[in-house]
């Protein structure tokens, strides 16, 4: 194939979809990716459906232990579907375990996922949060709604005002985690839970060798909003591969109970987004709609 500049392509009359090029043209430019590059979007001179009606920003809230990495799987998949995709990592955790402190906290990591709202001026997000990271974007959503278009919890908690992590748990968990960071952490960090049983060997080890204790602040201080509603449209997205406490079942019923919600289920356990991407994908591409 020749390669060609991109003042030479003639862009078609209708948009056609396809891997690579978002606007289906063989220009050339390998690894291209225009809805992405912007090369050819630059130069078009008709409204790009996907632009205008289903393009998102993703602003990824994390699991506990976990780090933004803990999502490789799902950014290039929400990207290659056109869409921007954010996933930072917490204080104390991860690439930023070294800034982990007794006095960091819930608020802590609001405020980090604010900061990336602030800095990389985002607007019209699509605020995801996955398991402790439902209490994170809970507070985020509430503090800077007027950036959040909607919000979509996967397998998280979904807190009320004066709630901390620890009161969402069965009294069992709560006793062991709480157990476990007087015995071996110092008394301020929690040691991570076991990862699902069906996560594949690869994605076990992977996983396992990046996640860290985490502050035992960050569960117990207890979220206060402002709103006691929130009005940007939420999504529930359920992992059905249950463990014996369910501790989500109950938000899941609640989303499909009040008004304001969408409801989903998915057919894998806890951690979707490392065992089951492309559906996780899919769902939220029904979401948005």
């Amino acid at each position: 194939m020749q390669a060609v500049s991109p003042d030479q392509v003639t862009l078609p009359n209708q948009i056609e979809l396809r891997s690579g090029c978002g606007y289906g043209i063989d220009c050339g430019l390998l690894n291209c990716n225009a809805f992405a590059c912007g090369t050819c979007r630059a130069r078009c001179d008709f409204p790009r459906s996907r632009e205008d009606s289903s393009m998102a920003t993703f602003l990824v809230c994390h699991g506990a232990w976990g780090s933004g990495a803990a999502w490789r799987k799902m950014r290039p998949l929400l990207r290659e579907a056109g869409h921007d995709v954010f996933t930072p990592t917490y204080t104390g955790l991860g690439e930023r375990a070294d800034q982990a402190a007794p006095h960091v906290d819930l608020d802590t990591h609001i405020r980090d996922i604010l900061a990336v709202l602030y800095y990389e001026d985002l607007s019209d997000v699509v605020l995801v949060g996955h398991s402790y990271g439902g209490m994170v974007a809970t507070g985020v959503a509430d503090r800077a709604g007027d950036r959040i278009a909607r919000l979509i919890y996967v397998d998280a908690f979904v807190p009320r005002s004066g709630e901390c992590l620890y009161d969402l748990l069965p009294s069992a968990m709560r006793a062991q985690r709480q157990a476990s960071s007087a015995t071996g952490g110092d008394g301020w960090l929690v040691p991570p839970s076991a990862m699902p049983a069906d996560t594949a060997p690869a994605d076990l080890a992977w996983a396992t060798d990046r996640r860290r204790w985490q502050p035992i602040r960050t569960f117990s201080q207890p979220i206060i909003l402002s709103n006691s509603d929130l009005a940007m449209p939420r999504a529930y997205i359920y992992c059905t591969r249950i463990t014996l406490e369910n501790r989500f079942g109950a938000f899941a019923a609640r989303a499909k109970s009040e008004a304001g919600w969408k409801y989903f289920e998915i057919d894998a356990s806890h951690s979707p987004h490392i065992t089951a991407p492309e559906e996780l994908a899919d769902l939220f591409e029904e979401a948005l709609r």
